[in-house]
């Protein structure tokens, strides 16, 4: 660096450049105060002046639609129930008789022949029937056991109908049914009072369901109008009350009556 001299021509004092690159923060020797900074805002592409920030985008959450679906089941469920009970009790305390009259195939020998339902018709030996197996009608004084009684051979039908004024509900089957279907007649019958099985021959279908004065036919035995008659005539068509008797009837097989004893039973 050089110093003027007194009374000398006036000079400037000369910058002498070291090198080195002025620190961080700090303006260069001789650059003037605002250097460096741009004079205007910086404009977009657009020309259109200061770019606006951004505004944050809500994103909208959907309903919650798990707990309404949720209601919504529980709601139709508890709809069905409270019908289906509503339902149950209405179809209760119809008569059994309306009840039986609304099963599908069902015949209402009552409705045909008022004498052939009259009870207390005792008579010893064989009986002719007009039908068959027989509903009704004249019968054996001795009855058959009807206490959930599962016989591997046919009955005598003068036993089995004084059964039925009793109040029983026999099922017959052609003897050359599928064992599964006997089986399945055989879980609805056995240690079931008031009702009894048997094979009977000559049927012209596959299983025939009897109670004084009425009859059903039908050709499997998962049919679910057996369940029905059983649970409609069962105890209900008896001419006699419910307690009238199914033991200490006879329990022997054979189609041939057994006359002993018949004026000791109602």
């Amino acid at each position: 660096m050089s110093i003027s001299t007194p009374g000398g021509p006036e000079r400037r004092p000369t910058v002498v450049s070291t090198g080195k690159k002025p620190a961080a923060g700090r303006p260069a020797a001789g650059a003037k105060p605002g250097a460096g900074k741009s004079a205007t805002p910086r404009q977009t592409s657009g020309g259109k002046g200061p770019r606006k920030p951004v505004t944050p985008v809500k994103v909208s959450q959907g309903r919650a639609w798990g707990p309404i679906a949720l209601f919504v089941a529980v709601g139709v469920l508890a709809a069905g129930i409270i019908g289906y009970g509503a339902w149950a009790v209405f179809q209760g305390s119809k008569p059994w008789e309306k009840r039986a009259a609304e099963i599908d195939g069902i015949v209402d020998y009552r409705a045909k022949d008022e004498k052939l339902v009259q009870g207390g018709q005792h008579q010893a030996g064989t009986i002719k029937y007009d039908i068959n197996p027989p509903v009704a009608g004249p019968h054996n004084g001795a009855w058959q056991n009807c206490m959930g009684d599962v016989y591997d051979a046919p009955i005598a039908n003068e036993h089995a109908v004084h059964s039925l004024e009793h109040g029983a509900v026999w099922i017959t089957y052609r003897p050359d049914l599928p064992a599964d279907q006997v089986a399945k007649l055989r879980a609805r019958v056995q240690g079931v009072e008031k009702t009894m099985l048997s094979p009977f021959e000559g049927l012209d279908k596959p299983i025939s369901l009897q109670a004084w004065g009425y009859q059903l036919k039908v050709d499997n035995a998962d049919d679910s109008r057996i369940d029905e008659f059983i649970k409609t005539l069962r105890v209900n068509a008896s001419i006699e009350g419910p307690t009238a008797l199914c033991n200490q009837g006879i329990t022997a097989t054979g189609t041939t009556p057994r006359d002993a004893g018949a004026s000791t039973q109602g």
